[in-house]
């Protein structure tokens, strides 16, 4: 069973920095894609980054250019480099994994963005 842990959230003023890391522990035997998506209050959950099998990255228009997604060597620890947070950045942070496809991008796309397994979230909350 696969289990996600989300390390890094808190509170910054806008302008400032975080880095979120997700640990994957019983990593799965295939997978295609690891993703951070994210919830805020009042709000549907969205795509945020995601990082495939091959490395590719993709971002949602909204944090490109200040959001950077990345991998250790290990490909159990998922990483979200988040700079130049704005107001419109808060929200529950959460890391999550694909078995058979990377689309978690994908607006309208399948039920839980085509991600199998999902960790608990990360609170980041941005001050103006």
């Amino acid at each position: 069973q696969v289990s996600l842990v989300e390390t890094g959230g808190g509170s910054v003023q806008a302008g400032e920095s975080l880095r979120l890391s997700c640990t994957m522990v019983a990593r799965s035997s295939q997978t295609m894609c690891m993703a951070w998506l994210r919830q805020a209050s009042g709000k549907e959950r969205e795509g945020v980054a995601s990082f495939d099998k091959d490395g590719v990255t993709a971002y949602a228009a909204s944090v490109k250019g200040r959001f950077r997604i990345f991998q250790d060597n290990t490909k159990t620890l998922l990483y979200s480099e988040m700079s130049g947070l704005e107001p419109e950045d808060p929200a529950t942070y959460y890391c999550a994994v694909g078995v058979w496809a990377c689309r978690p991008l994908v607006v309208g796309g399948p039920p839980g963005f085509g991600m199998d397994y999902w960790g608990s979230g990360t609170l980041v909350n941005v001050s103006a």
